[in-house]
């Protein structure tokens, strides 16, 4: 009996291009195949095998006459082109390792340390600002933080700067030195200029300095000089984790929710991890 067809196999460097991860993030099946042919030289019919559909169907997601709306087929499409991570995250999916151990929203439950598990930020959006609102305390720590607090429509600024709490919103936050080597390192993971990350991270400096008027905050912010590789939002019960890498940024990363219940002591360990930062980093405002 012949063994079915593999996925498809495009190089490594394919999958970090500016026009493939927007093709990623819109979930522009249409361009992603287009791109696929044209960096593999694979057939509609090669495509359609790696997929598991029929070429007709391919030729379809291809000129656009049929569009994808079900999870099952994007996994299908993640799997047909062999997507790393980074990639299968900018498209709605969780990384393949997750996935291969049976996790869904709510997660990690064998594990019991993992409350629960978003394939990314923008589903844990909701229950992030909820948690914000209603905190006395927090604390980020961040690379740059602009999509955090930087602009009206950021993550946690509505959150921080309305809360449901009685009194100020006690936070802590800590961003990337924007003189460091690490940050300078970041740049280039990311595909940025060092000057022009070093400015982001200013940027989000000076759109802090203006949180500190705000009668709802008690501000204090540092900076720290090591790579970047969690991304915290955190109070003295539940903390919100998500991961910078080579391949994505932190808002791009699934995100796990963990709270002193479900995993006290993973909880614990992040929350000492800030306190350490804290201790040791720069302290600007």
């Amino acid at each position: 009996m012949t063994s079915p067809p593999g996925p498809v196999h495009l190089p490594a460097t394919a999958w970090r291009r500016p026009d493939v991860r927007q093709a990623l993030g819109d979930r522009n099946v249409s361009a992603l195949l287009r791109f696929a042919q044209q960096h593999t030289g694979a057939s509609q019919s090669r495509l359609a095998e790696a997929i598991g559909i029929g070429q007709g169907r391919l030729n379809e997601l291809v000129n656009r006459r049929r569009e994808v709306t079900s999870l099952e087929m994007f996994e299908r499409i993640a799997d047909g082109l062999n997507m790393p991570d980074s990639a299968r995250m900018l498209l709605g999916l969780a990384p393949s390792g997750i996935r291969a151990a049976g996790a869904a929203d709510d997660l990690v439950a064998a594990a019991g340390i993992v409350g629960r598990y978003y394939s990314v930020q923008a589903d844990a959006a909701r229950d992030i600002r909820q948690l914000v609102a209603g905190a006395s305390a927090l604390d980020i720590l961040a690379v740059r933080g602009l999509g955090l607090w930087g602009l009206n429509d950021s993550l946690l600024r509505a959150a921080m700067t309305t809360p449901t709490r009685p009194g100020a919103l006690l936070v802590r936050v800590l961003i990337l030195d924007a003189d460091s080597d690490a940050a300078a390192r970041r740049a280039v993971e990311i595909g940025e200029s060092p000057d022009g990350f070093a400015a982001g991270i200013r940027l989000a400096e000076h759109k802090l300095a203006e949180l500190t008027l705000h009668p709802a905050i008690s501000l204090e912010a540092y900076r720290y000089t090591a790579l970047p590789v969690w991304r915290v939002i955190s109070t003295d019960e539940i903390s919100f984790v998500s991961t910078f890498d080579e391949g994505w940024e932190g808002h791009e990363s699934p995100v796990c929710r963990v709270d002193v219940l479900s995993g006290a002591s993973l909880h614990r360990g992040f929350r000492r991890a800030i306190d350490e930062l804290v201790a040791t980093s720069e302290r600007f405002i």
